[in-house]
């Protein structure tokens, strides 16, 4: 054993040129045994690595067998030290093993006194970065940069273990003064080392070790066995786990946070590694392209000076050679012309990039996985980084079959795809619009979701089943239901409706049973495309609706502003989802509003026929709910204007009747923050009526300039927010008529059926000869003759 030779290769991980650098080393020194810092449970997979199917960028994967949701990465991308040695070692058939703290022990619980699962204490200060106190010594403020400069842009010399050994040196002075330790550190160490001794007892005797350089000077001088034995049980007992290879990107490699590995630009590093002589030519040409295919005016003379422009940077900066700042100071300069928003383009594109790995399939999978890797080749829907919009029609098999498939998986927590707005502009059921984007941490849900199903399909139906049995909101059973519908789960159906119309009998809450008839509403409408027998939903629907029609108005007595707020977007998706469901009724006759006793007394009481009727006559009672002793005795005056208006957009008030109902609530007798929360849910939704109808713009206008100084402060805020709801165009023209003078005047009286109104045309005259391109005709207004 002490004859063996070992070879410490300290690299910085993810780092182009440390990859060179041990890309050069195993080639002259030639070991016959490589070790690389990752978790011992991927001996058993890293052969995988020999396939050409693992395509970096990969990652390792662990997970506890008994709680999927605790797992851990270990990222490579093309460009990782790591990921060179165990290519190296698979290609020159070496034995390659990992000597990392076995990944167990990280997903262990938590252990006493405030220690996480491998014994780092929680209050601990974390670790400093040992590249940052390098760069400090050496006097840069920057660490990337001086990293850069004194590794990443040197290539190997003729002795390669060299810049192994200065890095070494610089390590060991850190360590010294015990800057960067951790207790953590010291445990992974104490089980290298063992790692290490296993390796030269195997009778290997040239042992090269790719580590953190930080972990070298720890990896030198043996301490006794004794000692590391000591340090290693403190670890908590290690729980099982499962490990396999999964696709990563080089986007999440940039990310900082969750499963990140903190560099900045992949796709940069990747440029740096696979590109022989000079990068930055090649690099500026690809952003040239880049820029071209997005339509921004670049040639090659751009390029050119872009070139000369990051050589002189570097010179004037003192840099061996021209880096990552330099370069994209050349891009904004001279390719994107001072943009930063052409510059964040490449950036996005370029420096980060959308590259996913691929994975063999005879890695190990759990079953939900490879049966979900089958759809996705029978669909045809290959996974990729980059988001993309993908139109589907539900008419076409394979696209009802994606719908699906997207839906199924949205059900199990992995959103490949989410609803988008479609470009198509179509407002039918027989088109969805997704955006998808795969997400590495995507293989975790999976894995997690495997306790419910070995399929897609059945996982997706016993989660769904799970769901309902846990739900308390009567809200989230109705998305269930549409949830269920919509990815085809009619074997999830029965179950979720069984739960829901328990909840929907024991629930009095009339805002819960609001919230809940839209989904179920939307469900029929897509059952309709799909071919889904929806008998029960569209029982649970009218039986929703029923009661909503009976409890709405007295439901909506004495609520504050922020209730009544929401009580009115539950009021207009409740009408929608009543419209469709009555949609093939007959239109009820207009409410003249003229009764003995008005509009809502008794004298106007109908019995009402059919759901369309029942819901009309709730919002009657609703707008007749005047907050006569105070405003807890009443609706809102926010839900009384907008029931008015649903019931004037529907016809069953006249635009008379309508006027009435405004003068009345613009009277001095009501008060006006309560008459501004009425106009404000009159005009909800569009203020074309006021256009099409001046007399009501003219009470408006009068009660307005009526109000006292103080009110007018008061009521400010709502009457802005009103407007502001409005569209721009009617805005302007209700601006105008205000500024023309008086609103109150007489009104012009249109045209008999059938006959040309002469005034309103004329009035068009030259903006038709403008467009027209013709002299306007003078009017005969000025000339005494027929025009």
């Amino acid at each position: 054993m002490s004859d063996a030779e070992v070879a410490l290769l300290g690299i910085r991980h993810h780092g182009p040129g440390s990859a060179r650098a041990v890309a050069a080393a195993l080639a002259g020194w030639r070991p016959d045994a490589v070790l690389i810092e990752g978790p011992p449970e991927a001996d058993d997979i890293v052969h995988l690595a020999a396939e050409k199917d693992l395509v970096p960028p990969v990652a390792l994967l662990a997970h506890a067998v008994d709680d999927p949701a605790k797992a851990a990465f270990w990222p490579y991308a093309e460009f990782s030290p790591e990921w060179v040695a165990i290519r190296h070692a698979v290609e020159h058939d070496l034995p390659v093993r990992f000597i990392d703290l076995p990944a167990g022990y990280g997903l262990a619980p938590a252990g006493p006194a405030g220690e996480d699962a491998a014994g780092e204490d929680a209050a601990e200060e974390p670790p400093a970065d040992p590249v940052a106190l390098l760069a400090e010594a050496a006097g840069h403020d920057d660490p990337e940069r001086w990293w850069e400069d004194v590794v990443e842009h040197r290539a190997p010399g003729t002795d390669a273990l060299a810049p192994f050994a200065a890095v070494a040196e610089a390590m060991g002075a850190l360590r010294a003064e015990g800057l960067g330790e951790s207790r953590r550190d010291l445990r992974r160490e104490a089980y290298m080392r063992q790692r290490i001794r296993a390796a030269r007892r195997a009778g290997h005797r040239r042992i090269a070790v790719v580590c953190g350089a930080f972990h070298v000077p720890a990896l030198e001088t043996m301490p006794t066995v004794a000692h590391d034995r000591a340090l290693l049980a403190e670890l908590p007992k290690k729980v099982r786990t499962d490990i396999t290879w999964v696709p990563w990107t080089h986007r999440r490699l940039s990310q900082t946070t969750g499963y990140g590995a903190g560099v900045q630009s992949p796709g940069w590093y990747h440029h740096l590694f696979t590109t022989e002589g000079d990068p930055v030519p090649r690099w500026l040409t690809r952003a040239a392209d880049l820029l071209r295919a997005e339509d921004h005016p670049v040639s090659s003379a751009h390029v050119i000076e872009a070139v000369r422009l990051a050589e002189t940077l570097a010179v004037l900066r003192g840099r061996p050679l021209a880096g990552l700042t330099e370069t994209l100071d050349a891009v904004r300069a001279v390719l994107c012309e001072g943009s930063d928003v052409a510059l964040e383009l490449v950036r996005d594109r370029l420096v980060v990039g959308d590259v996913l790995g691929e994975v063999p399939d005879s890695a190990p999978a759990v079953p939900l996985q490879r049966d979900l890797a089958r759809l996705q080749r029978s669909l045809r829907l290959k996974p990729e980084a980059a988001p993309r919009d993908v139109d589907l029609d539900l008419r076409k098999e394979n696209d009802a079959a994606r719908s699906r498939l997207l839906h199924r998986l949205r059900l199990l927590g992995v959103d490949w795809g989410v609803p988008a707005r479609s470009a198509i502009g179509s407002t039918g059921t027989f088109r969805e619009s997704w955006r998808l984007c795969w997400q590495p941490e995507f293989a975790v849900r999976i894995a997690e979701a495997a306790q419910w199903g070995t399929t897609v399909e059945e996982a997706s139906t016993a989660k769904a089943v799970g769901t309902a049995r846990s739900a308390v909101e009567l809200a989230e059973l109705t998305g269930l239901v549409e949830s269920c519908l919509l990815a085809g789960l009619s074997g999830a159906l029965p179950a979720v409706m069984r739960v829901l119309a328990d909840c929907a009998a024991l629930d009095t809450d009339v805002a819960h049973l609001a919230g809940a008839l839209p989904a179920l509403v939307r469900a029929l409408r897509y059952g309709d495309v799909r071919g889904t027998d929806h008998g029960a939903l569209a029982e649970a629907a009218a039986g929703l609706a029923e009661r909503v029609c009976v409890g709405l108005p007295p439901a909506c007595v004495g609520l504050d502003a922020e209730s009544a707020a929401a009580m009115r977007g539950r009021l207009d998706e409740v009408h929608g989802a009543i419209g469709l469901l009555t949609s093939d009724a007959a239109p009820a006759a207009v409410d003249p509003g003229d009764g003995p006793d008005g509009p809502d007394g008794p004298g106007s009481a109908d019995r009402p026929d059919g759901l369309a009727d029942r819901w009309a006559a709730a919002l009657r009672s609703l707008a007749a709910r005047e907050p006569s002793g105070g405003p807890a005795t009443g609706a809102p005056g926010v839900l009384r204007g907008r029931a008015v208006r649903l019931l004037l957009d529907d016809g069953r008030l006249d635009s008379e009747e309508a006027g009435r109902r405004l003068r009345l609530v613009l009277s001095v007798a009501n008060a006006p923050a309560d008459a501004a929360g009425w106009v404000e849910g009159f005009l909800t939704g569009g203020g074309a009526l006021l256009l099409h109808d001046p007399r009501l713009l003219a009470l408006l206008d009068e009660w307005l300039t009526g109000v006292s100084g103080e009110v007018f402060t008061d009521v400010l805020p709502l009457l802005r927010r009103t407007f502001a709801g409005l569209e721009a165009g009617v805005r302007t023209t209700i601006g105008g008529r205000v500024a023309a003078g008086p609103l109150g005047g007489p009104q012009a009286h249109p045209a008999p059926a059938g006959e040309l109104d002469r005034a309103r045309a004329e009035a068009a005259d030259p903006v038709v000869a403008l467009l027209l391109g013709v002299r306007p005709k003078i009017p005969r207004q000025a000339t005494g003759r027929n025009t």
